[in-house]
């Protein structure tokens, strides 16, 4: 039976394919920042230094959000809501230690254990970058802590004495609040169970970064999906063609963050655009056309009836697929032991 009404069954597969079958399905996703995260490799903000834009070829460094960072937080939700729902439990499969391999978090993001098995992840995710500069984008924090009678002491200086206030302090980058990350994330042969889950977590997920208990509030917001025959243009491209396209109407008012607003009306248009010039089969749903559908897919993830739905259509089409495939893989595995 069919979840969705708005969408043709023929962007689906009626089962998760073995083999690459050539169907992609885009979430064309805009992360904003609402509080201070932390997208950082040893200690150090990721950042990367490319063009500002396609036409606007002046060097920028603009902060980098790695893949990991995006899909891991968003695999993890989906866990979250699998073991709610009763479908996974705890003992059965723990993330990056024991997977339970039958699942639609392992059959859909992938695994990799040893001589187990490992299982190719169908969702696709590449590096997101700021639309707006490094410099405008972050800012630095001391850090200290309080003792019980008032005085701080910087953190790390655990062994200092009460009420003895150290000179040393420490001082970190923190990506401000209000910066813009597009980011496109690909789901490789989708059945409709697999896509309104991959869709579910994206809309949930809600913390990114280190420190994920403290700090790393994100907001995703979807401009659009596309279904296609093939991948389409890069995050950064995106994120170039963006800054032209704010640029060409002046609405980059440095050093004030972005409006919102002005960031997903040309984050559409940049989209639309550049998928023009794509050689590929393609049908859009982005603007007006996303909006019933996004509209539907609320309102089913949005339900306890709608979301038991989702969850338990995709742990059926993970459970066949791993019994025909992830089982037969472990039997030649053990033969040829």
């Amino acid at each position: 039976m069919a979840l969705l009404k708005t969408l043709n069954s023929k962007f689906f597969h009626t089962e998760i394919p073995y083999k690459p079958m050539g169907k992609y399905v885009h979430f064309l996703t805009v992360r904003i920042t609402e509080s201070y995260p932390l997208f950082q490799t040893d200690g150090e903000l990721n950042k990367a230094r490319v063009r500002a834009g396609i036409a606007d070829k002046t060097p920028i460094s603009r902060l980098s959000m790695f893949k990991r960072k995006q899909s891991t937080p968003e695999r993890l939700v989906g866990r979250e809501l699998l073991r709610t729902y009763g479908l996974v439990k705890p003992e059965e499969c723990e993330y990056n230690v024991e997977f339970g391999m039958d699942n639609p978090d392992c059959i859909i993001y992938g695994f990799a254990i040893g001589d187990s098995g490992s299982e190719k992840s169908k969702v696709v995710v590449d590096t997101a970058f700021s639309i707006t500069p490094f410099d405008q984008s972050h800012e630095t924090f001391t850090l200290n802590a309080p003792y019980e009678n008032g005085t701080m002491a910087s953190k790390g200086e655990a062994g200092s004495k009460p009420g003895e206030v150290t000179s040393r302090i420490n001082q970190q980058d923190h990506i401000r609040p209000q910066v813009f990350f597009p980011s496109i994330v690909t789901l490789k042969d989708p059945t409709e169970a697999s896509f309104l889950y991959v869709f579910n977590n994206i809309l949930r997920t809600r913390h990114y970064g280190a420190q994920t208990t403290r700090t790393g509030r994100v907001r995703n917001e979807l401009v659009g999906v596309v279904f296609a025959d093939g991948e389409i243009v890069s995050n950064l491209r995106w994120t170039q063609a963006i800054f032209d396209q704010m640029n060409a109407t002046g609405t980059l008012h440095s050093p004030d963050p972005l409006d919102e607003d002005d960031v997903m009306s040309a984050a559409n248009q940049a989209i639309s655009a550049l998928l023009t010039e794509e050689f590929i089969v393609h049908t859009d749903f982005i603007g007006d056309t996303f909006k019933p559908l996004l509209g539907e897919v609320k309102a089913l993830t949005g339900s306890e009836e709608g979301i038991k739905s989702i969850l338990q259509q995709a742990d059926k089409e993970a459970k066949t697929y791993a019994s025909k495939h992830i089982s037969s893989k472990k039997k030649t595995a053990a033969k040829a032991g």
